[in-house]
Parts: C-alpha cells; structure tokens; sequence
C-alpha cells in the first residue's frame, strides 16, 4: 500500500471539496489546504506512467488555488473532470466544486482551440490537456509553474507527446506562453515583434531568458 492512502474503513479525502478535513478538536493548527493531503494513489493498469504524474501535478496545483473550484482551476467540466479522476485517479476522488467549467478569460478559447488542432493522437486527455493549458496559462508565473509541474522539460515533453505538430515548432526554445501567444498572433495576421529577427530584439530575455524556479511536487 503506498503511503498517505486510506487503510481500512477510511474514506480517502476528496480533492476539492468544499469541506475539507478538519483540524483535532481544540487544536490550533490551521485546517490543510486540499493539496495538502490528496495524493494520487498508484499508476492504473493501462495508464502512462509519465501522464498520470503530469495530470497528478496539474491536479496538486488546481487544489492550490482552493477556495477556488476544481472544475474552475482546471478549465473542465464536472463531466470531464469525472472521466479524468475515474481513469488517472480511481483511488482519489475529485470534486468539482462547481457545476461547469468557470467563464472564459478572452484569449483562452483561442489558445485551447490552437492546441486541440495540434492533438497527436486526438485522444480525450489530449482535450483534457488543451483546456487545462489554457486555463492555467492566465496564472502569472512561467507556464511550467502554472501547471505545477517540476521543470520546464516535464512541460517540453507532454507537450512533444501531446501537441507534437506544435511543439516541434518552437525550434528556438521559446518560453512556452510567449511562443503560444505569438502564434495565435500569426494566424491572425498581426505583428507584435519589435525586430524582424528575435536576435536583434531589445526584448529577446523575455521570450527566450531561462526559466527557473521552485514547481509543485506530485
């Protein structure tokens, strides 16, 4: 049995809940945020590996934003996010907290539309996933962070496996948000480029400057 999951007749904690576990009587310690105790249970039979940490991570950083709905911090609807946690997740309950997905911020149906047209194998966590970039990529720090994952290479590679027609086209290793935003920019014909190559650019670190810093762990 793994540690951290429920023995017995104890229920496991249900991630996004609205009434989370509560602190021992008398007790000064605050009660945990939702990421602090779900966990995601072993990898299912028939599951990759490598996508049940990515969504784990994904799922970490939506409790994160607690008291904000599940279904809103990843951009899924409580059918979605059903299929998702039934799959990836059979151990470890999701609640929505909400009945749909949340409103659209101006730019995401255009950036979730982008990558659904780029889906590797147009598998349903490739849909998952373009609405949860989508959603996540309006939070301020580097995408990778945004997600939850551990470095930008975990972000590099989903994204390869996932959207590889798009991915591939980022061949000078552009910031991920940067690289998705001018491209959304391209199709629609506008130029948001200061330069006409990027090297002569006077903005060139922030399209291109490294990406560090501390990321969720799943």
């Amino acid at each position: 049995m793994s540690p951290g999951q429920p023995t017995g007749g104890e229920r496991a904690p249900v991630a996004g809940s609205s009434t989370p576990r509560p602190a021992s009587a008398g007790s000064s310690t605050p009660t945990p945020a939702p990421a602090s105790f779900w966990t995601p249970g072993p990898v299912p039979e028939g599951v990759d590996p490598f996508d049940h940490r990515v969504f784990a991570c994904l799922v970490r950083a939506a409790l994160a934003d607690a008291p904000r709905p599940l279904a809103h911090a990843l951009g899924l609807d409580p059918a979605a996010l059903a299929r998702l946690g039934a799959r990836y997740f059979p151990d470890a309950p999701l609640d929505p907290g909400a009945p749909d997905a949340g409103p659209d911020a101006l730019e995401e149906p255009d950036l979730r539309a982008l990558l659904r047209a780029h889906r590797t194998r147009g598998i349903e966590e490739e849909a998952w996933l373009a609405a949860i970039v989508a959603r996540r990529a309006l939070k301020p720090d580097h995408l990778w962070q945004d997600l939850g994952l551990d470095q930008r290479a975990d972000l590099t590679r989903f994204l390869e496996r996932h959207f590889e027609s798009l991915a591939t086209r980022n061949v000078h290793n552009m910031r991920w948000k940067k690289f998705f935003y001018r491209t959304l920019c391209e199709a629609e014909g506008v130029v948001v480029c200061k330069s006409p190559t990027c090297a002569e650019c006077v903005d060139y670190a922030d399209c291109f400057g490294p990406e560090t810093g501390g990321g969720s762990r799943a």
